[in-house]
């Protein structure tokens, strides 16, 4: 559905969340299928987070992700949201997205952010070659990326130690016969991220779902600094959000509790988990307390209720700080007796956002 024309477009994020109990090839299971429902309803695009070490995050690896959702889908565009480059090789992030644009042709897109995605330790892992790990060079490593994905390829200067003398020049491209490109979107949450995609020319995505603090500094940057490019004459941006519908306001309140106990981990500094489902976070939080202070400061910033209610919310959002797409990402945790190998209030979310009917509230 969603062709009401005062709806902006909708989009997905996905962390392919983990619960417990849960397999990570159940996990990815379900958000294959969460997206072959979101090619179905009519959403825009659908993005795969990078995340690392973490128990309740299974979105490590965006490009494998992304290629097999691309693989179960026939119209939805399908990406990353994003590549953490400090943590690649742009060569390497250049052929794997040059390869997912082979593969499904003009519906790709590769986000970039330059956060770790990770703790310390597992950046450290991650960034052991030692080239990639120059955060001061994003700006030229986007360049190269740039290059290397489009059809003409890049010419990289080479110095002496590969057998060529000091100042040659050597053609590389991503993929030998290039006859489409990935869409480049450059993602953040700063002003750091909103003033280099305005100096390149590129696509900007601002991460509300993180906190949304800076958020209309950030587009206003953007918006204000823009240089036109080759690949886009004027800004082009959307943003992020946390979103949870169901049929009744009780019932996403229910399905928010482990997200927001997750949250408060995540910002107090202790060990993380598995997502908890609905019922262990209930009992869980009678004896700890842990999700009460966030409760409120979360229910501010996402979206939560039943499905009309979310909609008309989301429409007011994308409105206020025009954007024509909101990119959701469905944290609606599972109850107990809901099975392993789906997610029945994600796809609700999502369902219900598009205009669908669901399942009766429980």
């Amino acid at each position: 559905m969603m062709n009401e024309t005062d709806r902006p477009a909708l989009s997905v994020l996905d962390l392919v969340p983990v619960r417990s109990g849960q397999t990570s090839a159940q996990a990815v299971a379900t958000s294959l299928d969460l997206a072959q429902a979101a090619d179905g309803l009519g959403y825009h695009r659908y993005w795969f987070a990078e995340h690392h070490n973490m128990p309740a995050v299974a979105s490590t690896t965006p490009p494998v992700l992304a290629a097999a959702a691309a693989a179960r889908t026939s119209r939805i565009r399908v990406g990353s949201g994003g590549v953490m480059l400090p943590n690649h090789a742009p060569l390497v992030v250049a052929e794997q997205f040059a390869a997912l644009e082979a593969i499904a042709p003009g519906r790709v897109d590769l986000g970039i952010g330059r956060a770790p995605g990770s703790d310390p330790v597992i950046t450290q892992l991650l960034r052991m070659s030692g080239t990639t790990s120059d955060v001061d060079r994003f700006p030229e490593h986007i360049r190269d990326i740039l290059g290397l994905v489009s059809p003409e390829g890049s010419q990289v200067r080479l110095v002496s130690r590969v057998g060529r003398s000091d100042g040659d020049t050597y053609a590389v491209h991503a993929t030998p016969a290039a006859t489409g490109t990935p869409e480049v979107w450059l993602l953040g949450s700063s002003d750091y991220s909103a003033t280099l995609a305005a100096a390149f020319g590129l696509p900007y995505v601002f991460a509300n779902h993180f906190s949304g603090e800076g958020l209309e500094r950030a587009l206003d940057l953007y918006r204000t600094q823009f240089r036109p490019s080759e690949l886009l004459s004027e800004p082009r941006t959307f943003l992020t959000a946390n979103v949870i519908a169901a049929p009744t306001e009780a019932e996403a309140r229910e399905r928010m509790l482990p997200q927001a106990r997750m949250m408060a981990r995540l910002r107090g500094g202790r060990p993380l988990v598995a997502l908890e489902t609905v019922e262990e976070a209930r009992d869980a939080e009678k004896s700890d307390g842990l999700a009460s202070a966030m409760i409120e400061s979360l229910q501010q910033r996402w979206f939560v209720g039943d499905g009309d209610d979310v909609r008309h919310r989301l429409a007011a959002f994308a409105e206020r700080y025009g954007v024509a797409e909101v990119m959701v990402s469905p944290v609606a945790a599972s109850f107990d007796d809901e099975p392993f190998d789906t997610a029945p209030g994600r796809l609700q979310t999502l369902a219900l956002l598009a205009g669908e009917d669901s399942a009766p509230a429980r």
